[in-house]
C-alpha cells in the first residue's frame, strides 16, 4: 500500500471515531456514540461506502489513544495469502472446527502452527470459518436437539407449573381476580396428581398444593419447576430438603422437560376452562369443585394419545407409593427465618413481638412456624431446640401471604345506648332530678364487658 493511501485511510478512520475520542465523555456516553457510529455508512477513500462494527470502532479508538494517527494506518498482514497458498490449512481448520464445534479460532491457529509451523492469524481463521458457515454459533444451533425424556416409574418426577385462568368473582374484595391454577403432573403416567385454583400466585399456594398432593398420591423423588417466584424460594427448598425430594429448576429459555406440562395446560384450557367459562363461574370454590370432578372423571381416565393408557391405570400399575409420616410433613411445611434476639430478649416477626429465653440475647436464632398460625413459634439455636417464643404483641395471627380468617359477626344485643340517654334526659326533665352520669357510665361499662364475654364464648 502506498504511503499516501495509508495516510488517507488513517485520516478516514479518525474521522469515523472523532466523536468518541472526547476525553470528557463518560463510559455510557461513549458507548452510545459508538453504537450510533456503527449504524451509519462512511465514505472510504477508495470511493466505496463502508460500515464498521462496534468492535472495529473500539479497536480504532484504542489504537488512536496508544499511538495517535500513525497507529490508525493499516498494517500489512503477516499471513497475507497463507490460506490461499496452502489450501490444505483451510481444509484442516474446517475439520478441526467440525470435530469439536466449541474449539476456538485461537486454538485452531495454535494447532496449525504446531503441526505445520505456519502461523495464521486468529482473526483470519475466524473470518474464513464464518464465510464457510462454520462459526460456533451456527454449529451450536444445528447441534442443539431436544430428546424425548420420560421418567421410568410413577412418582419418579413431578412437574409443576402455574396456568393463568379466567377472572373469578372474589367476595372479599368485591371485585374479580384472575384465578391461577397450580398444577402437578406425573411425568411417567401423565396423571394430573393435583391441581387447584388460587387467587394469589405465591409460595404459600405452591406449598399448600404440594402438601395435599403428597398426602393423596405419595412422595415424589424429583420435583421439576420453573424459576418463578412460587417455586424459587427458600421455603420450598427447605420443604423438599426435609422430605428428601430433589428440587430441580428448568434452565431459562430451555424447553427440555416442559413439553408434557405445556401439553397438559393446553388440554385443560380446551377441555375444561372453555366449558367452565361458557357455563359461568360464580366463585373460586365452585371452580375448584368443578375442576376436581373433571380431573377424576375425565382427565385421568381418558386414553392418553402417547402412552395408550389411562393415566390413573398407568400410575397405579407401579403399586403402592411411599409417603411421609405426619410429623415429617408437619416439620417440612413449617417456614423458617433467622432473627437476632434484641437486648430485651424479643424477636420480631410479621409485625409481632415474641419473647425468648434471655440467654439468647444478641444471638441469631432460627424461628420455625406455620404461616397459617403465628401464635406458636419454635426457637432453634445451632440446630437444637431452644424453647418457644411467647407472643407479646400480636398484630397478625397469620403470615401476610395467608388470607386472614374472617371473624363471625357478633349477634345484636338489642341495647340502644342513645335511647337510654334520651330516656334518662326525658325523665330528668319531668322530675327535675339531675342525671347521675357516673351511674350511666358504670352501666355502659357493664354492657361492654358482657359483650366481650359473649364474643369470647363464641
Amino acid at each position: 500500500m502506498e504511503p499516501d493511501q495509508s495516510e488517507q485511510i488513517a485520516i478516514h478512520r479518525f474521522s469515523v471515531i472523532a466523536e468518541a475520542t472526547n476525553a470528557h465523555l463518560t463510559k455510557a456516553e461513549r458507548g452510545e456514540i459508538v453504537r450510533a457510529i456503527a449504524k451509519r455508512s462512511h465514505q472510504h477513500p477508495d470511493g466505496t461506502e463502508r460500515r464498521y462494527s462496534r468492535s472495529s470502532i473500539d479497536r480504532f479508538i484504542r489504537a488512536w489513544r496508544k499511538g495517535g494517527l500513525g497507529a490508525l494506518r493499516p498494517t500489512p498482514r503477516s499471513d497475507t495469502g497463507v490460506l490461499r497458498a496452502h489450501p490444505e490449512l483451510f481444509d484442516e481448520a474446517c475439520a478441526l472446527r467440525l470435530e469439536l464445534p466449541t474449539r476456538s479460532a485461537a486454538q485452531i491457529a495454535s494447532i496449525l502452527y504446531l503441526r505445520h509451523h505456519v502461523r495464521v492469524a486468529e482473526r483470519t481463521i475466524r473470518e474464513q470459518l464464518r464465510r464457510a458457515g462454520l462459526h460456533r454459533g451456527a454449529l451450536a444451533a444445528e447441534q442443539k436437539a431436544f430428546g424425548r425424556y420420560e421418567a421410568e416409574h410413577s412418582n419418579d418426577r413431578w412437574i409443576t407449573d402455574v396456568l393463568v385462568g379466567p377472572f373469578v368473582p372474589f367476595p372479599k374484595s368485591g371485585a374479580s381476580v384472575r384465578a391461577k391454577l397450580f398444577l402437578i403432573v406425573d411425568d411417567h403416567s401423565r396423571l394430573i396428581v393435583d391441581g387447584r385454583f388460587y387467587a394469589h400466585e405465591n409460595a404459600r399456594a405452591c406449598q399448600d398444593l404440594l402438601r395435599h398432593a403428597i398426602c393423596h398420591r405419595g412422595l415424589p423423588r424429583v420435583l421439576y419447576a420453573d424459576n418463578g417466584a412460587p417455586f424459587a424460594n427458600s421455603w420450598l427448598a427447605r420443604t423438599c430438603a426435609v422430605l428428601g425430594v430433589r428440587l430441580v429448576h428448568s434452565k431459562p429459555y430451555s424447553p427440555e422437560g416442559r413439553g408434557k406440562q405445556e401439553r397438559a395446560n393446553r388440554y385443560i384450557r380446551e377441555a375444561f376452562l372453555e366449558e367452565a367459562m361458557h357455563r359461568g363461574i360464580a366463585s373460586l370454590e365452585e371452580l375448584n369443585d368443578a375442576f376436581s370432578a373433571w380431573v377424576a372423571q375425565v382427565a385421568n381416565r381418558r386414553i392418553h394419545a402417547e402412552t395408550k393408557q389411562p393415566p390413573i391405570e398407568r400410575f397405579e400399575a407401579d403399586g403402592p407409593h411411599g409417603g411421609a409420616t405426619e410429623d415429617k410433613l408437619h416439620d417440612a411445611f413449617l417456614w423458617s427465618l433467622t432473627r437476632k434476639v434484641t437486648r430485651t430478649a424479643t424477636v420480631p416477626l410479621e409485625g409481632n413481638a415474641y419473647g425468648v429465653d434471655p440467654s439468647l440475647v444478641g444471638r441469631r436464632v432460627e424461628l420455625r412456624y406455620d404461616p397459617a398460625d403465628l401464635t406458636r413459634i419454635d426457637v432453634f439455636y445451632d440446630g437444637r431446640p431452644a424453647g418457644i417464643a411467647t407472643p407479646f404483641v400480636t398484630k397478625r395471627r397469620t403470615h401476610h401471604s395467608v388470607p386472614q380468617a374472617e371473624r363471625p359477626a357478633p349477634e345484636a344485643t338489642g341495647i340502644d345506648y342513645l335511647a337510654l340517654v334520651q330516656k334518662a334526659h326525658e325523665e330528668e326533665a319531668g322530675t327535675g332530678m339531675p342525671i347521675d352520669f357516673a351511674q350511666l357510665e358504670m352501666f355502659r361499662a357493664e354492657q361492654s364487658e358482657g359483650d366481650e364475654a359473649m364474643g369470647q364464648a363464641k
